[in-house]
C-alpha cells in the first residue's frame, strides 16, 4: 500500500464519517429498510406497553378479528401503524386503543421512547417523530358482553 492509497482511503473513511451516512451506507454498499419492517418494529414495541389494548381504529380491528378466526392466519404486526422511511430517519405514525384509568399522557411517552428505542436499536434508522393518535378507551368487559350477544344463536 503506497502513502497515496493511505491518504485516499483515510479520505474517504472522513468523507462517510463527515456525512453521517451512519450504519446503513459506507464504502461497501448500503442497506435499504422497508417501510414494513419499520411498521412491524413499531407495532411491536408499542404493544410491548402496558396500558396499550389495541392498535388501530375500529375497522382495522374487526378485519384482525375476522383474520384471526380462520386457522393459520396471523394478526398484522403493523396494524394501526403507518411510517414514513427516508435513507437514514423515519417517522412512525400509531392510532392506539387505550385500557380506561391508564394516564394517557405517561402512556404516550412510555410509547415513544420504546418504539423510537426498538425501532433505532434494530434498523440504525434515526426517528424524526412518533406521532400518537388516541381513537378510543377499551373498558373491561365491553367485549364479553359483545361475544355472548353473538353466541346466543349459534348451535353448540
Amino acid at each position: 500500500m503506497t502513502n497515496s492509497t493511505a491518504t485516499k482511503s483515510s479520505s474517504q473513511s472522513s468523507e462517510v464519517e463527515k456525512t453521517g451516512t451512519g450504519a446503513l451506507e459506507s464504502s461497501k454498499g448500503t442497506t435499504s429498510i422497508a417501510d414494513t419492517v419499520v411498521a412491524k418494529v413499531a407495532g411491536l414495541a408499542t404493544r410491548e406497553i402496558s396500558g396499550v389494548y389495541d392498535l388501530g381504529g375500529g375497522a382495522a380491528r374487526a378485519f384482525s378479528a375476522i383474520r384471526e378466526r380462520i386457522p393459520g392466519a396471523t394478526a398484522s404486526a403493523s396494524q394501526g401503524v403507518s411510517v414514513e422511511v427516508g435513507e437514514k430517519q423515519a417517522a412512525v405514525d400509531l392510532q392506539i386503543l387505550v385500557e380506561y384509568g391508564v394516564s394517557i399522557a405517561d402512556l404516550s411517552r412510555a410509547v415513544r421512547r420504546n418504539v423510537i428505542g426498538a425501532v433505532e436499536q434494530i434498523t440504525g434508522l434515526e426517528v424524526v417523530e412518533v406521532n400518537i393518535n388516541v381513537s378510543d378507551v377499551h373498558i373491561p368487559g365491553e367485549d364479553e358482553d359483545e361475544d355472548a350477544k353473538t353466541d346466543t344463536g349459534r348451535v353448540q
